[in-house]
């Protein structure tokens, strides 16, 4: 879909469905609601959240259910669509280890998908992955701020490109909770900082994608993420990605940039669902009625927003980013996402969901046609 003055981006949530054809899932049934609008679009992005191959062993150890490995033909979910580049920067690529992440940058690369995020030593992970779409030249940056322990990068480590989070608790009396304050390591930020100022000049427009966040539990976003975000867009990004909560978060403008603090799922399963929630503390405690499942989508175990979902949608030329809006969607019983449409109930129903879950961010949402209008 070329534009009046450039083209169209469209950004994904989490990608990395775990139940292929053996279970009654084709791989193209999970897209083929969504894969229009995809494949309508000039230049489309997302996170691989899997491990595409049939080497290495769990890594995460005995007691954690590493699921994030499957067999290189589930990787088909993203030449359906045609995604051009994605990140690789996420807790799920380290699950089977390093030959297990590097089979997965191969096929992708061999498939014409330029990954960014993780790869055979830190400098490879840190290698934008930079796409140029009808003249327009656009690069893409992916970090993971929830790697497991012995996933990161290093000089001479196979790994993800992290950024660490450092976190201390300030009291407030005995009958008060206290209150969790997140920071970035600033070495990492300063590798981040560095990355987008070598990046700025090479690129007309500049994304960043972050695997970060509170998980499962709507709303609720970390003081670091907004740190970060801000500080990166301040440093010449001009669009920022999030993924990894598994439920829609804020949109934010911050200086006329869009932070999409997250894009949930765009198309997911998972065996079961946390053991942990079954615990007294998260019963009753934070996770209550959040970690409620829908009964009627068992594979879809993140709770009952998890079905939630939106697209982010740009118009890109070479002076930048020229608008910006999000596609509501819902993840069907099938797993499939579907683009929602002005006059559905549903579609109302989202955008008054992202108002809500936005509030307190400087964001103003206009329905034009099918898509919403994100302004400051």
């Amino acid at each position: 879909m070329e534009t009046s003055g450039g083209i169209s981006f469209i950004g994904t949530g989490d990608i990395g469905p775990v139940h292929g054809p053996k279970d009654g899932f084709p791989i193209e049934s999970y897209t083929e609601l969504v894969r229009p609008t995809m494949l309508a679009t000039d230049l489309r992005f997302g996170n691989c959240e899997r491990q595409y191959s049939l080497r290495g062993a769990n890594a995460l150890g005995d007691n954690i259910q590493a699921h994030g490995r499957q067999p290189p033909e589930m990787a088909k979910i993203f030449t359906d669509c045609g995604f051009q580049a994605v990140t690789i920067a996420n807790n799920h690529m380290w699950d089977f280890g390093p030959d297990a992440l590097l089979d997965t940058r191969a096929l992708l690369i061999k498939n014409g998908i330029q990954p960014t995020g993780a790869g055979k030593n830190l400098a490879e992970a840190r290698k934008p992955a930079i796409v140029t779409c009808k003249g327009v030249r656009v690069g893409f940056l992916g970090y993971c701020a929830v790697t497991p322990e012995g996933g990161e990068a290093g000089a001479d480590k196979i790994g993800i490109a992290s950024l660490r989070i450092n976190t201390r608790y300030e009291g407030r009396g005995p009958h008060a909770p206290a209150r969790v304050i997140t920071e970035p390591n600033e070495q990492d930020m300063e590798m981040i900082l560095e990355d987008i100022r070598t990046l700025r000049p090479q690129v007309d427009v500049l994304m960043l994608a972050f695997h970060w966040g509170v998980i499962w539990v709507p709303r609720v976003i970390a003081d670091y993420q907004v740190a970060v975000a801000h500080r990166c867009i301040d440093a010449g990004v001009d669009l920022i990605m999030g993924h990894h909560a598994h439920v829609p978060k804020a949109i934010e403008m911050y200086k006329g940039k869009a932070i999409f603090y997250s894009l949930s799922n765009f198309c997911m399963t998972k065996p079961s669902r946390y053991k942990s929630w079954d615990e007294t503390p998260w019963v009753h405690g934070a996770l209550r009625n959040h970690a409620d499942q829908d009964p009627d989508m068992p594979l879809l175990p993140y709770g009952r927003d998890a079905k939630r979902t939106l697209l982010a949608k740009a118009i890109l030329t070479k002076e930048g980013v020229k608008e910006v809006s999000f596609l509501p969607m819902m993840i069907d019983k099938r797993y499939r996402p579907e683009v929602l449409k002005k006059g559905d109930p549903r579609f109302d129903d989202m955008v008054n969901y992202m108002d809500w879950a936005s509030e307190g961010f400087d964001h103003r949402f206009t329905v034009t046609g099918d898509e919403v209008r994100i302004t400051a």
